[in-house]
């Protein structure tokens, strides 16, 4: 009994011996407890900066395309923000048009001569919760917009020149709700097409069909939320698809989300619902675009040559439109009187050479537009036989491809070069003996029924309604040359403060 009470008392011994802590023990306790605190310090650290973080800038996006890669600008300060750019191209058609016009882009319109595209001047203003933003344009590009814009023929005041030199214009307030909720009235961005109205902030200069077709302004009131620093989510009430006024009643309905989840990676959709065909009310409008850009290499703190950054953007639209029309015109999304629009569009930039002053872009896209409801109309002759062959069921598709070299000594400008091919299925593109005064013409206008126009239309009906109320060619109808194909060098200098 005394050898088993010993042996009790021994073990009870070695046991709180063991639980006791050696100097070692302690120190590894402390340096645990010490790494431990620093980690929370960092979590909260990251916390607090992600929560004080400009939405959707929370980390270096300067790859996006469609985002400005500038980390600075010349002037700013606690109430204005300002904003310049300078846009400069020249551009060569194979086709060699004696009018020096280019037809089916937003972004181009001389051919063969330096063209001021675009000068904006302007910036944001900002006091205590209030923000506005005036953006001023001048140049050629505030001429090849607006001229699809038929709503502007519904009452009177001249609206495509009444707003022509205003690229954006609002004023709103700033909510200090979640992340910030921003209510804007005027006229902004659309954002649906991917690439920026601003050439600065995109990869290559012309753009594909599916962002050439599709709305770059919006004129009428947009709520912007962010529930995080990661996502915005926009709804809009407009006046309609890139237009000044409403062709019917109803505004247009839509709304954006965007998400960007980590620093290699941004998802978009647009949704657009409404009533913009003129006078049919009855005719509705849908349309999806849905984009993703992805950063899969980046090398850019390396110093030295080498590639320094990869990245690609993919972008799928869906469209369409149905319903009644007066004069018993259908529209509907397949058949014989589709009216549709289905594009897709593709690109990969490299940027590379020290400091990644050096980008190379390629890539492109495919667009099937029956009806052509979307599409850019030809300018000039052109355009009367165009719009009257642009009926539900009426073909039209095509596809096109670039590459871009881009040049940037900073943040401040960027010189580029740009090899452009575009093929359409019907005749789309300015031929050799051009738009304005057809075959064996010089290229000036000599309509004489015609002065200047702002929306370079020259009255040319292939048909006419006679004495006795009937349809018959028009006598004096002239033939304008369009082709199928356009292939083309651009070469574009742009500044931006």
């Amino acid at each position: 009994m005394k050898k088993l009470f010993t042996l009790i008392l021994l073990m009870g011994y070695i046991f709180q011996a063991s639980a006791q802590n050696t100097p070692f023990d302690n120190m590894v306790k402390a340096n645990a407890g010490r790494l431990k605190t620093d980690s929370i310090r960092k979590a909260d650290s990251i916390k607090k900066a992600m929560d004080t973080a400009t939405p959707l800038a929370y980390a270096d996006f300067s790859w996006l395309n469609g985002n400005n890669r500038q980390t600075s600008k010349l002037l700013d300060n606690a109430y204005f923000t300002g904003d310049f750019t300078f846009d400069l191209n020249y551009t060569q058609s194979t086709n060699h048009p004696n009018d020096d016009l280019t037809t089916g882009s937003t972004a181009l319109a001389r051919n063969g001569e330096v063209d001021v595209s675009m000068i904006n001047v302007g910036g944001d203003f900002h006091y205590d919760n209030v923000r506005g933003r005036v953006m001023l344009q001048y140049g050629t590009r505030p001429t090849i917009i607006p001229r699809n814009d038929y709503s502007a023929y519904r009452g009177l005041y001249d609206l495509p020149d009444a707003y022509r030199y205003l690229e954006e214009g609002y004023a709103g307030y700033h909510f200090n709700v979640w992340h910030g909720i921003n209510v804007d009235m005027g006229i902004f961005m659309s954002y649906i097409g991917l690439m920026s109205y601003n050439n600065f902030e995109n990869w290559s200069y012309q753009p594909s069909y599916t962002s050439d077709n599709t709305p770059w302004f919006f004129n009428g009131i947009r709520v912007q939320m962010f529930p995080s620093v990661k996502t915005k989510l926009e709804v809009w009430i407009i006046n309609g698809w890139q237009s000044y006024g409403m062709y019917n009643k109803m505004p247009g309905l839509g709304f954006a989300y965007v998400t960007q989840p980590n620093q290699r990676t941004k998802i978009i959709s647009n949704n657009y619902f409404g009533t913009d065909v003129a006078g049919a009310p009855d005719v509705k409008r849908y349309h999806t675009d849905n984009s993703v850009e992805y950063l899969y290499f980046d090398a850019v703190n390396q110093k030295g040559p080498g590639i320094k950054r990869t990245a690609f953007t993919l972008t799928a639209d869906f469209g369409f439109q149905d319903g009644n029309a007066p004069g018993g015109v259908v529209y509907s999304p397949f058949g014989k009187n589709a009216s549709n629009f289905m594009s897709a569009m593709a690109y990969n930039r490299v940027w590379f050479g020290d400091q990644a002053k050096w980008g190379w872009t390629i890539g492109g896209g495919v667009m099937s537009n029956p009806s052509r409801y979307l599409a850019i109309v030809p300018t000039g002759l052109a355009t009367d036989s165009f719009i009257a062959a642009s009926t539900p069921g009426s073909k039209m598709a095509g596809w096109d491809c670039s590459t871009t070299i881009d040049y940037s000594p900073n943040q401040f400008m960027t010189l580029r070069f740009e090899l452009v091919h575009r093929f359409m299925d019907v005749p789309y593109f300015d031929g050799p003996n051009g738009v304005t005064t057809g075959p064996g013409g010089n290229g000036y206008q000599t309509n004489p029924q015609t002065s200047f126009n702002p929306n370079s239309y020259i009255p040319n009906p292939p048909n006419i309604v006679n004495a006795q109320g009937q349809t018959v060619p028009n006598p004096n109808f002239i033939p304008f040359d369009l082709v199928k194909n356009d292939n083309r060098f651009i070469i574009a200098l742009i500044a931006r403060f």
